[in-house]
């Protein structure tokens, strides 16, 4: 198949494009985002993908100013060499998902079903499905090293090619792989036939194991619930009579209690009514007429009386004359003194002005002090006044000092005087007071009709002491009896009395039981224990009644799971013997398939060595094909050894993957040509080993279209055709 024109619509960045292209070598240049890659996704769709794809990829391949309503489409017109001659046609998709359409014209048929367009179009172009085209005659410049994405397809086709038809054996294969995970699957969440089968023969011989061991265990458990049946009847029994005889003990020990109840009662009683008795005794004899207040009233009294007596008579036994012996001076004697000292000073101070004012006689002489010639010479005048004055001040001194003196001595006497009076008026007034006093005392003790103070004590404290037996033996009753009415005592008492003889009845009428001692907790116990007794016996019939209830098994169903048992043993035999024709129809499977690809591993081998050759200008004249993973080795002249091509550089890498998937596409598509699309493979190759695969591909282009996308124009001379992209102009708007 050779394209001779391509038309797009709504794809990317081509809203509209038509191209012209070459049977041979077109190149097609663009600068980045200029749609190359485009171009080259949209001949993968229209060869490979079914019009009514629905997936995402489809979608997103959509124009970004497209309209609601338009969707990828592609068109093709091509020409396809046969025997006879070269036929024209052409090839029309809409990607509409469940809505998209096909047009197909190819031998003078017109072809819109999808399915079979796309079975049409495999047939044509020798490229049954997308990714094997991918992997072959579609090549990215950034996955040349992809030879194993479609590894079953791949080799499929080798087998096709070297045996002429298509015998799927990878589908073979899948199936084969399916059946036998289908039966050996082990997982518990998806188990195989053969687990399954296993678990359900298992299961079987386990159903019927335990409905044999069931039907045994029902006889033994029909048998216990018998058993068990008496066992409780006797139980009950055995509970019923001790707990009557636990009754009768019960009784008895209220009885008892009673009993001693009411005997103490009578006794409470029997003492209440002889200790009312003795409080009427002692309210009516009482040691003094006169209340017990009114007798510590007048005790009081008579104590003070006598107490007061005591003291006015030891205060008059103790009272003594005052004397004072002091010399009584004479009221005026510092006077004498006081005079003389003024007139000493007067004439003092008469002779210092009359030597002052030159008044005085010449005859007093003058008194020198120090030498004579240097010294102090004082006048005799003045020396004398000084001297008169010096002594009227001592004399006024000792003046002062006696008028002190004789206040201290008036005063004294005065104080003297006051004492003597006040003694004299106390004492009068204390014998009055004893007088008063020896009246009350008098009058205290005939009132009472008592001769002194001590019989007074004495017929207080007889009083008291009557008091309080009397309040002691109330205490004693209210503690008996409480407050109740000490009237109605003699009948509280007969009447417990009466109970005692009731009760002690009842008792003799409960028989043995009653005097036994500790009976009910002997009884208690034994009750508990039979109805333990009881309880268990009852759990165990519950039990053996539950287990012969659950214990559903029959003959019948036994007889039935031994029935599967044997269906199940049957079938894993048969699953067995298929699991092993499987698995030799694998082995023989995996045999035909190394054969084959061994000899396809060759084939490429002996193609790739001439174009790796030619590229690489002789350095690599060796290549080897792994026959498991078609993984690639050249022959290092610099080692002497082989090499894998992943340590190679990336151009030698290239070139390799490039011949390797040139020689596929010629041995798997057989007399087929599909069109080769190339994005720019040689990028990373220099300008002499890309000149060199430029003229491999020319070579190529005689027996496939080839169509290569680039950015360099370094292929523009050696090409048949040259389309040329427009990159895109839009910029985005500046920001302010």
């Amino acid at each position: 198949m050779r394209i001779t024109r391509l038309q797009l619509r709504n794809i990317r960045r081509h809203a509209d494009l038509d191209l012209d292209l070459a049977p041979g070598l077109t190149v097609i240049r663009g600068p980045n985002e200029s749609g190359k890659s485009t171009i080259q996704r949209a001949l993968e769709l229209a060869l490979t993908r079914r019009v009514t794809s629905g997936s995402g990829d489809v979608e997103g391949m959509r124009s970004w100013n497209a309209g609601e309503e338009d969707r990828p489409w592609v068109r093709l017109e091509f020409e396809q060499e046969d025997l006879d001659g070269v036929h024209k046609g052409s090839l029309e998709k809409a990607f509409r998902g469940p809505k998209g359409t096909v047009k197909l014209e190819a031998d003078g048929e017109t072809i819109t079903d999808p399915t079979r367009a796309d079975e049409v179009l495999a047939d044509l172009t020798g490229i049954p499905s997308e990714a094997f085209f991918r992997s072959t005659a579609s090549v990215r410049h950034h996955e040349l090293d992809g030879l194993a994405r479609d590894e079953a397809a791949l080799r499929d086709r080798l087998q096709a090619s070297i045996s002429g038809g298509d015998r799927g054996t990878s589908r073979a294969r899948r199936k084969l792989d399916r059946a036998l995970q289908i039966l050996n699957a082990k997982g518990d969440k998806n188990p195989g036939q053969l687990k399954a089968t296993e678990a359900n023969l298992a299961a079987a011989t386990a159903a019927q194991r335990n409905g044999e061991t069931a039907l045994a265990q029902l006889e033994k458990d029909r048998d216990l619930l018998a058993q068990s049946r008496e066992d409780r009847a006797t139980a009950e029994a055995d509970l019923a009579e001790k707990r009557s005889m636990l009754e009768k003990a019960r009784l008895a020990e209220r009885l008892i209690s009673e009993r001693d109840q009411a005997k103490e009662r009578f006794e409470r009683y029997s003492t209440a009514v002889d200790v009312s008795r003795q409080v009427e005794e002692l309210e009516a004899s009482h040691p003094s007429p006169n209340g017990l207040p009114a007798l510590r009233e007048a005790l009081a009294k008579v104590r003070a009386a006598d107490m007061r007596i005591r003291e006015i008579r030891a205060a008059l036994a103790g009272e003594v004359e005052v004397q004072f012996e002091m010399k009584a001076p004479t009221p005026r004697a510092w006077r004498p003194t006081a005079i003389a000292a003024v007139v000493l000073i007067l004439v003092g101070v008469g002779i210092a002005v009359a030597a002052q004012l030159s008044v005085l006689p010449s005859a007093l002489p003058s008194i020198s002090i120090g030498n004579t010639a240097g010294g102090l010479e004082l006048p005799g005048a003045g020396i004398l006044a000084a001297g008169l004055v010096l002594a009227g001040a001592i004399l006024a001194l000792v003046g002062r000092r006696q008028r002190i003196r004789a206040q201290d001595m008036r005063k004294n006497k005065d104080m003297r005087s006051q004492e003597i009076e006040r003694r004299l008026r106390g004492r009068s007034m204390l014998e009055q007071e004893l007088q008063m006093e020896e009246v009350t005392l008098t009058n205290l003790l005939a009132a009472l009709e008592l001769p002194d103070l001590a019989a007074v004590e004495a017929l207080v404290a007889a009083e008291e002491a009557h008091i309080g037996q009397i309040l002691r033996l109330r205490a004693q009753l209210e503690g008996l009896v409480g407050r109740e009415p000490t009237e109605t005592l003699p009948d509280l008492r007969d009447k417990a009395a009466l109970d005692v003889e009731q009760k002690t009845g009842a008792l003799e009428q409960l028989g043995p039981i009653a005097r036994e001692p500790r009976a009910r907790e002997r009884l208690e116990v034994a009750v508990t224990d039979a109805d333990r007794a009881l309880s268990l016996a009852r759990d165990t019939e519950a039990g053996a009644k539950a287990r012969v209830e659950q214990n559903a098994v029959d003959a019948e169903e036994v007889a039935s799971h031994a029935e599967k048992a044997a269906s199940w043993a049957e079938q894993l035999e048969l699953l067995q013997r298929r699991a092993r024709v499987y698995e030799a129809a694998q082995k023989a499977l995996d045999a035909a398939e190394r054969a084959t690809i061994r000899t396809a591993t060759r084939y490429l081998e002996r193609r790739m060595v001439t174009d790796v050759e030619r590229v690489t200008a002789g350095r690599y004249r060796r290549v080897q094909v792994d026959d498991e993973d078609l993984s690639l080795r050249v022959f290092a002249p610099e080692r002497g050894d082989w090499v894998d091509v992943s340590t190679l550089s990336q151009g030698t890498l290239d070139t390799v993957y490039l011949a390797a998937r040139i020689g596929l596409v010629r041995l798997v598509t057989g007399d087929r040509r599909p069109p080769l699309v190339l994005d720019d493979p040689f990028v990373t190759l220099d300008d002499e080993r890309a000149q060199r695969a430029l003229e491999l591909l020319r070579d190529v282009s005689a027996d496939f279209q080839v169509i290569y996308l680039t950015t360099s124009e370094r292929y523009d001379g050696a090409a048949d055709a040259v389309q040329v992209l427009e990159g895109p102009t839009a910029l985005t708007p500046e920001t302010t």
